[in-house]
């Protein structure tokens, strides 16, 4: 165990980067057991399984299946830390890490290139170009919301792992509890099954949320809202984009989506611009690609009847998680209180906890 995601872990600790967290430990090792396992994997390369009936080997084009790793847990418990430690040591040259909800807006665009081409199965060839790109995939906070996701990722994974791709997902929640309560789930059950047949499942138990307000004394946040707030927000941009800015402007799938203000990679914009006008979640992946900071007005306190704009706030923070692009927001509450019930309140949980770690002055972490 000369090298791997459990070395790694081991030397934040050392360095005080990390506590110690026995959780995190063993899911660190079941990494290290799945790393091990990759040396020298390679889906394409025949490897000879056996003799026949008169002595002769017989071969198949795909070396004996590597299952992969489904890490689940409660928010802020380390997982997609974890994941990157074992991306960054993995012994695949072909690999990929991908925040999930990216990946299947790139999956969709696919899909709809292929029937536009004519193919006969828009999956088969989608899976086809993720295998040739990537033998490890590694997916970050899978959560499936949407029928269309649902509809599909049964039919994409079965063909994924049948090219030999070998999958390691982050979830908040257990495989038999995903898109619970979904619109035809039954259509959906045979993804989990499958999941149950390929991944090792882990999860990471514990209670111990670490992203919660690593650093104090620096104003990010702004709470309640009100003049004082308002005119904080001002400062901050002037400090940070210092002079005018313009509207922002960007290509998305074809069209333009215009949002209030940019100056350079700084951006502002109130909450209803973002999160209550018809963005998706490609919408909020170009605004996140787009920008070093967004400065975020006047988010108000959600009642369950303002599902939508909850669910658009929490792919837009996810999005800027994942780019790293570092916010100052007004608010009406605390992260955990501005959307405290109602539908995707559980999936809400996890954007509090991010905009706790996103709001700290040592987000986003080096490296």
């Amino acid at each position: 165990m000369d090298d791997g995601p459990v070395q790694k872990y081991r030397s934040l600790l050392r360095a005080g980067a990390l506590r110690p967290d026995p959780a995190q430990a063993r899911a660190a090792e079941a990494l290290q057991i799945l790393h091990n396992r990759l040396r020298d994997y390679d889906p394409r390369r025949p490897k000879r399984v056996g003799l026949g009936l008169f002595g002769w080997g017989r071969e198949r084009l795909r070396d004996a299946a590597v299952p992969g790793l489904y890490l689940y847990g409660g928010v802020g418990r380390g997982k997609s830390m974890l994941m990157d430690l074992f991306f960054d040591t993995a012994p695949v040259a072909r690999r990929r890490r991908v925040h999930f909800h990216a990946f299947m807006q790139e999956v969709h665009a696919a899909i709809a290139a292929a029937r536009a081409r004519g193919a006969r199965d828009p999956i088969a060839e989608v899976a086809d170009g993720v295998a040739a790109e990537a033998t490890l995939l590694c997916l970050d906070e899978l959560e499936i919301n949407d029928i269309t996701d649902a509809m599909i990722v049964g039919r994409l994974f079965e063909a994924l792992f049948a090219r030999g791709v070998v999958a390691v997902i982050t979830s908040n929640r257990p495989p038999d509890e995903l898109y619970r309560d979904g619109l035809n789930r039954d259509l959906f059950l045979p993804f989990i099954a499958l999941i149950r047949e390929r991944l090792d499942l882990h999860e990471l138990d514990g209670g111990t949320d670490h992203r919660q307000n690593r650093a104090e004394g620096l104003r990010l946040w702004h709470c309640p809202l009100g003049p004082a707030a308002d005119a904080a927000m001002d400062a901050a941009w002037d400090r940070l984009a210092g002079g005018p800015g313009a509207p922002m402007r960007l290509a998305v799938g074809g069209r333009e989506i215009v949002r209030p203000l940019a100056r350079g990679r700084i951006g502002r914009a109130g909450f209803a611009d973002l999160c209550e006008a018809p963005l998706g979640p490609a919408d909020h992946l170009a605004i996140a690609a787009a920008l070093d900071w967004l400065l975020i007005d006047r988010i108000p306190v959600l009642s369950r009847e303002r599902f939508d704009a909850a669910r658009r706030f929490v792919t837009l923070i996810d999005a800027l998680y994942e780019a790293r692009v570092r916010i100052i927001c007004s608010a009406a509450a605390e992260p955990e209180a501005l959307y405290p019930e109602g539908e995707g309140s559980f999936a809400f949980a996890r954007t509090a906890s991010r905009l706790h770690e996103m709001r700290s002055a040592d987000w986003p972490p080096a490296g």
